[in-house]
């Protein structure tokens, strides 16, 4: 019997100490869209793993309602090509009341994309309006800084396969690119019948970082099949940008 009750002793200490080595708590909404729903479970699974390796806790979820709780107990807020025009108008209030608050931000693929001027300071949270974007197709992406966590695990050129958004910049947005393509490596024009697309030119980012309100916020581009949420650089991509939008480390001057 003491040797259970020791055993058990000891097990609630190993559990609190693994409790207290967690350095941060994030949230990631991941609410499925039309043509984003598969990633779901996938990237959970992989995000959880992140979590354990890297001694973060992680609320994943797919009900907005989570933003009508505190979001002051998160060192980030994840949008995980989440619609952002799914939020009503109190949890956007929450959600920018955050980061005015010195709340961060990041913003993943399909959540790069929101009817304009239906929520304008998400426009300028996310630092380009995203227009429409060529098929799904293979590119070569260039790490456009290598100082940045998020680019610490990819090689200079990279071989990805994605739907390279294009972007205009309305609100005059300065940010600072972290990954860029290279138009000549996919055809920017090749598009479904009845549409039109176009390239950007040399100055094409598909990941960034900026500061907005007293928070920072990092955004990519790059996610939208689901086993990509299985690749180890993409993950990589990732950590990178959960490690700095919630620590505000890992950058190097």
């Amino acid at each position: 019997m003491k040797k259970s009750m020791l055993a058990v002793a000891a097990g609630l200490l190993m559990a609190s100490g693994a409790h207290a080595d967690t350095q941060y708590k994030i949230l990631v909404l991941a609410m499925p869209s039309k043509y984003h729903y598969e990633y779901i479970p996938v990237a959970r699974d992989s995000l959880e793993r992140l979590g354990k390796l890297h001694a973060f806790e992680m609320t994943y979820t797919n009900k907005p309602e989570v933003f009508d709780g505190d979001l002051k107990q998160y060192a980030a807020v994840m949008f995980l090509n989440t619609p952002p025009e799914e939020l009503n108008e109190a949890r956007r209030k929450k959600f920018e009341d955050y980061m005015k608050a010195g709340g961060n931000a990041m913003l993943v693929h399909r959540s790069l994309i929101i009817p304009p001027n239906t929520w304008p300071w998400y426009e300028k949270l996310i630092g380009r309006r995203t227009g429409n974007h060529p098929m799904l197709q293979t590119g070569v992406v260039d790490v456009a800084d290598k100082k940045f966590p998020a680019t610490f695990g990819l090689p200079e050129h990279w071989i990805w396969s994605d739907e390279f958004y294009v972007f205009d910049n309305p609100y005059q947005v300065k940010i600072n690119p972290v990954l860029n393509v290279d138009e000549s490596s996919y055809d920017p024009t090749k598009i479904w019948p009845g549409q039109v697309s176009h390239g950007m030119g040399k100055d094409h980012p598909l990941s960034w970082y900026h500061y907005v309100e007293k928070g920072r916020v990092f955004v990519t581009a790059l996610g939208h099949d689901g086993n990509m949420y299985k690749d180890p650089q993409y993950l990589s991509h990732l950590m990178g940008g959960i490690y700095w939008t919630a620590t505000g480390k890992g950058a190097k001057p």
